[in-house]
């Protein structure tokens, strides 16, 4: 098994570059996520109230194995030890298959899609993700022809 520093080691590079992207995608889709039930249900009272609603309520449950994809990046790319160099490519492939074939994937999609309506950033960084994420397994729509 081959390793490599995460912060220089050129086999890390499209996780550097994907991880800040999809960070801020999570971001705007956490505050469109917000207004949405703000919208339904009123202002949320504080930080604390909203933290709980991101924990435990169903309607931000989509985006939390997004979190969790988050910190698993994190946790190699902030290593202090050397990494197994093919954790960079099962990261990225583990983000296409959860951000494209899932339920998940879909609610991700879908949100962004109605951001990026009014967010031209957003359009650009869904574009960016998955330009980067494109050569680490299918697309949607690719298949048996």
């Amino acid at each position: 098994m081959t390793v490599g520093n995460p912060a220089t080691d050129p086999a890390f590079e499209p996780l550097r570059q994907f991880r800040p992207l999809l960070l801020k995608a999570h971001k705007i889709l956490m505050d469109a996520e917000k207004d949405r039930y703000e919208a339904s249900h009123g202002a949320i009272a504080n930080k604390g109230d909203y933290l709980h609603l991101v924990l435990n309520h169903e309607q931000f449950s989509w985006l939390r194995p997004i979190s969790q994809l988050i910190v698993q990046i994190d946790e190699v790319l902030m290593s202090k030890q050397p990494q197994p160099l093919e954790r960079a490519p099962e990261l990225l492939n583990q983000a296409r298959h959860l951000l494209h074939d899932t339920e998940i994937g879909q609610a991700f999609q879908d949100r962004t899609q109605l951001v990026a309506r009014r967010d031209p950033e957003m359009a650009a960084m869904a574009q960016r993700l998955d330009e980067i994420m494109q050569p680490y397994g299918p697309q949607p729509g690719d298949g048996p022809t």
